[in-house]
This record gives structure tokens, C-alpha cells and sequence, in this order.
């Protein structure tokens, strides 16, 4: 017992031991994942576990974006799916940190760079706010809600407030369709409608509506069939207008 135990830590050690020297861009997928796994499974052949994920999984990403749920019933403790479930939102949160955008300009070229990654590993429905002061730049990007964006279901009263709180002279918001294409339901149109004209009342412009579904997303302001929705002449936000 002490042998094998002794043969165990030598491997994790060997491990830890070259992503010190050389980082984690020479390890596999599989290797990867059993790293990460050495620090919720104190005890255990987690090269055996990264084996299994990945056949059920698929991939790196399918690893790291399944539910719980199902984590746990590939023979993981809740921490160690907890774990895997943290990463790419740590992703976000990391990148979100790093590349700040209080400096920034938002314009029309550029505001995907910086909404998008809010969904990464998203699993349901979020919307992204965006809020913008009369200098062109971001006084505000989050995550505000989860759950289905409809006409019914938006917290209107919160974007208002958030609006007020960070001095926006226009907004941008986004939501995901998790499980779909990046294309606006009725609901998702009438939702913006509605958000536009409350908006209005404080004078804030919506400039433009993201639908995001995976790696892929449509900017509402810059189709045609939906673009009508967010004309307002001559705005004052000229970065965003054509």
C-alpha cells in the first residue's frame, strides 16, 4: 500500500512539476484535466477519470460545460465537478479583469470583443448590460439576469436604475440562446422594443440587441430586418452610426 501510494504522489508530483517548468500548452486535453482533478481528489487515478470524461464528453469543452449533475455521475464528488464547472467562468471573469474596458471607445467594431465572453460556459439564458457615458466609454458591463428574455420576464426597472447609477447616455445589451441559432424571437423583439422606449424616458439610447448562441452572434442594430429598431437620427453617438 505504501508503494503504490508512494508511485501515486511521484506521479502528481512529476506532473505539477512540469506544468512549473513548461506551463500547460505541451500537456493533452487528458492531461490537463487530470491536473486540474489532483486538487478535488486527493486519492485517486484521476488519469483514469480524464480518460472517461472525454469519451462521454467529447472534448475539453464538453468537459468543462457539463452539468453537474452529470459530472457527478461519471464518479466525481461535487467538488471536483464544482471544480471543472469553475474554469470557464474563471475564464471570463479572468479575461474580463485583464483587458479592462473603462479605457476603452466603444464603438460598433468593438463592444462584441468585450460582451461576448460574458457567456462563455453559459449553460442558460443570461443578459449582458452594457452602459456607455457621453465619452464613448463603459461605465458598466455585467451579467444582470439569468433566465428567459422576454417582454414579460425583463426587470426593466433594474436597467433603469443601473442606468441612472453609472451616468449612461446609451446602453447595449445582450442575451444567449444556449440550445438555438443567433436569431431574435418575437419575444426577443418585443422585449428590445419595450427596453428601447423605457430607456427614452431617461434619456438613454439603446444602440444595439446581441444574440449570441455559442460562438456565434447577431447584432440586432446592424441587420436589416431590425435595424429600424434602434434608429434615432442623429444621436449624438456617431461611433455607433454608419
Amino acid at each position: 500500500m505504501n508503494a503504490e501510494k508512494g508511485l501515486h504522489d511521484g506521479h502528481r508530483n512529476r506532473v505539477r512539476e512540469r506544468f512549473l517548468q513548461n506551463g500547460l500548452y505541451t500537456f493533452r486535453d487528458i492531461e490537463a484535466i487530470e491536473l486540474m482533478l489532483f486538487y478535488a481528489i486527493p486519492r485517486k487515478d484521476t488519469h483514469k477519470l480524464a480518460i472517461d470524461l472525454l469519451d462521454k464528453f467529447g472534448s475539453l469543452s464538453g468537459v468543462l460545460e457539463a452539468p453537474v449533475e452529470e459530472l457527478k455521475k461519471s464518479d466525481l464528488s461535487e467538488s471536483a465537478a464544482v471544480l471543472l464547472k469553475l474554469i470557464p467562468q474563471m475564464c471570463a471573469r479572468y479575461y474580463q479583469d485583464k483587458y479592462l474596458i473603462q479605457e476603452k471607445t466603444m464603438t460598433a467594431d468593438n463592444v462584441d470583443e468585450y460582451v461576448l465572453r460574458f457567456f462563455i460556459g453559459a449553460e442558460e439564458e443570461k443578459l449582458c448590460l452594457m452602459l456607455i457615458d457621453n465619452s464613448g466609454h463603459c461605465t458598466f458591463c455585467n451579467i444582470i439576469s439569468e433566465g428567459t428574455f422576454s417582454a414579460s420576464e425583463i426587470d426593466l426597472q433594474t436597467i433603469i436604475k443601473y442606468a441612472i447609477r453609472y451616468n449612461a447616455v446609451s446602453a447595449v445589451i445582450a442575451h444567449n440562446h444556449p440550445s438555438g441559432l443567433p436569431i431574435p424571437s418575437q419575444s426577443d423583439i418585443d422585449a428590445t422594443i419595450m427596453l428601447r422606449d423605457e430607456l427614452r424616458t431617461i434619456g438613454v439610447i439603446l444602440l444595439d440587441h446581441l444574440i449570441v448562441a455559442d460562438l456565434d452572434y447577431l447584432s440586432m442594430a446592424s441587420t436589416d430586418d431590425y435595424s429600424h429598431i434602434f434608429y434615432f437620427g442623429n444621436s449624438g453617438n456617431s461611433e455607433f452610426d454608419d
